[in-house]
Formats: C-alpha cells, structure tokens, sequence
C-alpha cells in the first residue's frame, strides 16, 4: 500500500510538468502521507523498534546487573563483615 501511494506521488509530481496543479495535488498528498504516518506512531525520525523491545532489553540488562550482584555479595560478604566490624570498632 505505501509503495502504491509513493508511486502515485512521483507520478502526480511529474504531471505537474505539464500543469502546475499537479504539484499541489502531490504536495496534499505527501503533507497527508506524512501526517498520518506521525499519527499512527510511525514516522520519519521514529525508530523501527517498538516500546516492546525497548523494555525487553531494559529487563535482560537489569537481571544481568542483579545476577552480577548477588554473586559479587556472596564473593565478598565475609571481607564486608570484617570492614564493618573494624569501623564500629574505631
């Protein structure tokens, strides 16, 4: 379907070389593409990854961190417990 608008844009742009109407009936026609695109979510400057993704990667990046540190905590729980001890003792 958007291929078949594009095609009829560029068609309506090179009839515009015979008669300058053409080219205003181009223009609606891309002003509309354009805006109903930016309605729908889509657009020029939108990336192609959807919000799904986006939080998919956000919560893989977030158990990775949280499995890094509880196995960083269990390494070195006995060294805190010592540096804890030292410090009240002061």
């Amino acid at each position: 379907m958007f291929v078949l608008l594009l095609l009829l844009i560029v068609v309506v742009f090179a009839l515009g070389f015979l008669h300058p109407v053409w080219w205003l009936i181009a223009g609606v026609l891309v002003f509309g593409l354009a805006r109903n695109s930016r309605d729908r979510g889509g657009g020029w400057g939108r990336e192609s990854r959807s919000d799904l993704d986006e939080y998919r990667e956000y919560r893989q990046r977030r158990n990775r961190q949280e499995r890094w540190d509880r196995r960083y905590r269990r390494q070195h729980r006995a060294q805190w417990r010592r540096e804890d001890r030292r410090d009240r003792g002061r």
